[in-house]
């Protein structure tokens, strides 16, 4: 069985890359897919492959750095690729990927990060951040996103079955295409067996320094407690800002590692995240460090955190505000003492990559199997209501 892996593009390695690591371990021989590879070597090797099939995008201008410039150009290149010899084809999409064209006779399963946020539920956000909400730029924005709607509601006809990557995912691709999904967790890396360290005195709030992260709130919530140190991990476009606003508790680690992450992570008193995420990948590596997850009570965090007794692992804030982040820390101070590292990795052990290997290969085969009974059953069944 020829094997076709389609990713939307490589610049970077996120949780989407980790995820198709995963999916390359599962089919070690198939050839990958992807709009435009910028990868370096070292990266490549960290998720498993040499060398990907690229589209015409990988020579056109400022690729790399200005890729979402192509965003309409993005639906023809996918169509582009011949993946006729294949019998089965996989996509991991966050965008376009899922629209590669196949035929009655092949397989595809599609796993699906998201619907293209950009383009659906997030689209009004999305033009406010990007500078698009008014003038003529805006009415380009949204005409060119109108027509991606389009295309994109057409293509989810496309695969033969689609995963998604949480009970929310689920329910936006449901919302989006009319489809079901089955959900499979991401793979995450679990903390490694070490002996106990000792918790220091911060918080910490690890991302990328972006508006829709919510750094912002956390800060300016630790504002309000001054007797509270709070730790920032990541480096981004708001660095400048938020460190103009934060009080002397709040400390700026800027981009670490990820050895020193899990380090802040094992001896923290809490990780604070305040986003709404499809999943949430970096709540799950915390709580196998051991550590509470204090976390905004909407997208994947409900599914990760468990926020009720016996296995509490974490509390839920429900809205983004430093008002509510600075209540929900007091309320774990005030009870700190309930929360226990065992139970933390316990709940973190639900997203290992054992465990989406073996989800992910059983419900691929299982697509398979059920496509070739459906080739062999077929032509009876004509003969049966011709004769």
């Amino acid at each position: 069985m020829r094997v076709a892996v389609v990713h939307d593009w490589l610049y970077t390695v996120g949780g989407a890359e980790r995820v198709l690591r995963e999916i390359l371990r599962c089919y070690p021989d198939a050839d990958l897919f992807t709009l435009f590879d910028v990868l370096a070597p070292e990266d490549r090797a960290k998720i498993g492959y040499t060398e990907a099939h690229t589209s015409f995008l990988q020579s056109l201008p400022f690729i790399a750095s200005r890729h979402r410039l192509y965003l309409p150009l993005m639906p023809l290149a996918i169509e582009q690729f011949d993946l006729s010899p294949y019998d089965l084809v996989i996509s991991s999409s966050y965008a376009v990927a899922k629209g590669v064209l196949t035929g009655p006779d092949q397989v595809h399963v599609s796993y699906v990060h998201s619907p293209m946020r950009y383009a659906w539920d997030l689209q009004h956000s999305y033009l406010r951040e990007s500078g698009y909400a008014t003038g003529l730029r805006s009415v380009i924005a949204r005409t060119i996103l109108h027509r991606i709607r389009l295309w994109d509601t057409r293509t989810a006809n496309g695969p033969d079955a689609m995963i998604a990557n949480s009970a929310f995912i689920a329910r936006r691709i449901r919302r989006v295409y009319g489809r079901s999904a089955r959900v499979i967790y991401p793979p995450v890396t679990l903390g490694k067996a070490k002996p106990e360290v000792a918790t220091g005195s911060h918080f910490l709030a690890a991302s990328r320094l972006v508006p829709y992260k919510n750094i912002e709130a956390v800060v300016r919530a630790f504002a309000q407690l001054p007797d509270l140190e709070l730790v920032v991990a990541g480096d981004g476009p708001e660095a400048a800002k938020l460190k103009a606003i934060a009080t002397p508790n709040v400390t700026f680690a800027g981009f670490v590692s990820d050895a020193s992450l899990r380090t802040l992570m094992a001896t923290a008193r809490a990780f604070v995240f305040a986003a709404e995420e499809d999943f949430g990948i970096v709540m799950v590596e915390a709580l196998s460090e051991g550590t509470p997850v204090l976390a905004l009570g909407r997208g994947g965090a409900r599914e990760i955190v468990g926020a009720t007794l016996p296995q509490r692992s974490g509390m839920f804030f429900f809205t983004p505000s430093p008002h509510d982040i600075a209540n929900c820390v007091r309320a774990f101070v005030a009870q700190e003492h309930t929360f226990s590292p065992a139970v933390c990795r316990t709940r973190a052990a639900r997203f290992s990559a054992d465990r989406f290997r073996t989800e992910f290969s059983d419900f691929v085969e299982a697509q398979v199997e059920s496509s070739r009974e459906g080739r062999e059953l077929g032509p009876m069944l004509y003969q049966h209501r011709t004769a």
